[in-house]
């Protein structure tokens, strides 16, 4: 209510009339008189005083306008921002492969609409990432993973991601224009990190189908993965995105695994609860055209 009691009195201040600004203002001059009356009880001073037929500031009433004047003006600001959400802290969860070589050029078209949005980008696996997005400590996750529900959350497919075995190019793999399972009996892998998703697929169906294999290197980071397969230092099961600029170089070959299980997609999670900011919808739009919407309960 004080807020509007200041508004009340800049006008009057402004036109040195009860009448005149109560004319401005809609409110009969009676609501102004009780108005600026109790704006002085806060303040605890006479804040206007009349001089002939004019109404002019006492020394704290001037004292009070600068400040009323500082106020409105961050008030407006404040306005301002919150509506276009252009000021915050987007923050994303995603595993290592995403942030790396698929999230950079959505996040440089986002810089773009909302450059004071600072953007926090958590890497993680994909259990930490859901239960993140759940208690409302991620804004949003990216995770790759088969097609992902949950009656707390809203799930997008954005696109699925090839699996593809690579090797070195003078492995036995090069001549093949697919891998299955059987094919990797007794090969020498290398994996990434325990809770990766398309790790813990690859070994199940490798137990289930009682294929033998040898683990040479796990490693929780992707380049040092591809540099140890480029050495011939075993194959590993990597998202062709991944591999690309290796694979244009000659450095490695990459061949579809192949098996009803390997079937993984680019998701975009976030709570049902979320409160949907300008700045949050913005980065939703960034993948609406190419969005497949599931688990829209």
């Amino acid at each position: 209510m004080e807020l509007t009691y200041l508004k009340t009195f800049r006008e009057v201040a402004k036109w040195g009339s009860y009448t005149r600004a109560a004319e401005v203002l809609g409110y009969a001059q009676s609501s102004i008189t009780t108005q600026i009356q109790k704006l002085e009880e806060s303040y605890g001073a006479v804040l206007l005083e009349r001089f002939g037929r004019k109404m002019k500031l006492t020394i704290a009433g001037e004292a009070l306008l600068q400040y009323a004047n500082d106020i409105f003006k961050l008030h407006e600001e404040s306005k301002e921002v919150v509506s276009k959400q252009s000021k915050g802290t987007l923050s994303i969860g995603t595993i290592e492969t995403l942030a790396a070589f698929f999230l950079p050029p959505y996040l440089q078209t986002y810089r773009r609409h909302f450059p004071d949005i600072n953007i926090m980008l958590q890497p993680a696996n994909e259990p930490f990432i859901i239960e993140s997005v759940k208690e409302g400590a991620l804004d949003v996750g990216i995770i790759l993973d088969p097609p992902f529900t949950d009656p707390e959350l809203h799930s997008s497919i954005l696109r699925e991601e090839e699996l593809v075995i690579i090797a070195n190019p003078d492995h036995r793999f090069g001549g093949q224009s697919e891998v299955q399972v059987q094919d990797l009996e007794s090969e020498s892998l290398i994996l990434t990190e325990d809770g990766c998703t398309y790790r813990a697929m690859l070994l199940k169906v490798l137990k289930s189908n009682q294929v033998n294999y040898q683990l040479s290197y796990e490693f929780g980071n992707i380049e040092a993965i591809k540099q140890c397969v480029i050495y011939g230092l075993g194959i590993a099961l990597l998202p062709r995105i991944v591999v690309a600029e290796e694979i244009r170089k000659g450095q490695v070959v990459a061949v579809p695994f192949i098996h009803p299980d390997c079937k993984f997609y680019t998701q975009l999670i976030y709570s049902k609860k979320k409160w949907q900011s300008k700045a949050f919808l913005g980065f939703l739009e960034l993948f609406a055209e190419p969005t497949i919407k599931i688990n829209e309960v």
